[in-house]
């Protein structure tokens, strides 16, 4: 292996991991605030920046999640949640609008108690999932509210520096 390869690949790493660190730290960090965290604006932004390698990040940080606290049921939607968003965000990475991009993460915090309701759809049953959603419904909206106006306010000023960032990280010297 050159050692161009092996920079590239520890870069690489860092950086993933950097990213994903960024994440749990934001989340736990907000913690005090119902449902109100800056991983799905992050997370569209990540993914603008990074492209498919944002499913590192994710997987990374969905990991950490587990770590932190605990590998329950919930641990499962993780999974595949933040992939959806992430999925959602390359099939209209084209669209530079921050109305759009506030109202994707708005409409995903409504929904992401939906989302999480799958793992005990199959578990359960549907009394079970609907319980489970209609119950978080109060969060959703919460979810929903902060997921927008963080968006509204950290894309413009994140975007560039991430890109940068980005840049700086691909055109190091090995």
């Amino acid at each position: 292996m050159k050692q161009t390869d092996h920079s590239e690949k520890i870069n690489y790493i860092v950086t993933m991991g950097f990213l994903s660190a960024i994440l749990l730290i934001g989340q736990v960090g907000m913690a005090f605030l119902p449902n109100i965290e800056p991983v799905t604006t992050l997370i569209i932004l990540y993914t603008l920046t990074y492209k498919k390698h944002v499913f590192s990040v994710i997987y990374t940080f969905v990991l950490l999640e587990g770590i932190v606290h605990g590998f329950g049921i919930w641990w499962m939607s993780y999974l595949y949640i933040w992939s959806i968003l992430a999925l959602i965000v390359l099939a209209l990475q084209k669209i530079d609008s921050v109305i759009l991009w506030a109202v994707i993460s708005g409409a995903f915090g409504l929904s992401f108690g939906a989302l999480c309701a799958i793992p005990y759809l199959i578990s359960g049953g549907p009394g079970a999932a609907f319980a489970y959603w209609t119950n978080g419904i109060p969060y959703d909206i919460l979810h929903c509210a902060g997921n927008f106006v963080l968006t509204l306010v950290l894309y413009k000023p994140l975007l560039p520096i991430l890109k940068k960032f980005s840049d700086i990280c691909s055109s190091m010297p090995s």
